[in-house]
């Protein structure tokens, strides 16, 4: 992993992401969705929490990174939180399918960051070559409130610890 490029008080830099967002016709999973645009541009004025992920279906990934967030939903939003979000270097389709064997919904947004360029740009990409990943968004967690960083932290190893639910929980 490249070397932090953010920190606590700085302003979120500029990304857009693709993303499905989820409507009823996608509850039967017949059909695909169509990508739109999300900008963080739309997180100004709002309390937001950014969790990474290095790949959708992956063991840890879906096992022990995304479900705490998505059974402690309510907590969230019970200390102010607008938006919940994780990103991956997945395409759209394979995150929109992602979420929806997780029964996301509408709680938590999947924002597709190909090749993990704006992961990278913050020093938050890990390179998986060796596994046959290629470059992927590192295994991290950030707390932005009106496009301004309250919390970040990177995993260091294996595991979910500083990026997991409670983590988060606790520094909001």
């Amino acid at each position: 992993m490249s070397s932090l490029k953010i920190s606590v008080g700085d302003t979120i830099p500029k990304g857009t992401f693709a993303t499905i967002p989820f409507t009823e016709e996608l509850a039967d999973h017949s059909v695909c969705g169509i990508p739109t645009n999300l900008s963080t541009d739309s997180w100004k004025g709002k309390k937001v929490v950014l969790f990474s992920v290095p790949g959708a279906f992956t063991p840890t990934c879906h096992i022990n990174h995304l479900p705490p967030y998505l059974a402690k939903y309510d907590e969230f939003k019970a200390k102010g939180v607008d938006v919940i979000a994780v990103i991956a270097a997945n395409d759209p389709f394979v995150l929109s399918g992602w979420g929806r064997v997780e029964g996301l919904t509408d709680k938590i947004i999947t924002l597709s960051d190909p090749n993990a360029a704006w992961s990278g740009g913050l020093g938050l990409s890990l390179d998986l070559s060796e596994r046959g990943f290629g470059i992927r968004t590192a295994r991290y967690a950030m707390i932005i409130d009106d496009l301004v960083i309250k919390y970040v932290e990177v995993e260091s190893g294996p595991g979910v610890t500083v990026s997991g639910a409670d983590a988060v929980l606790a520094k909001l």
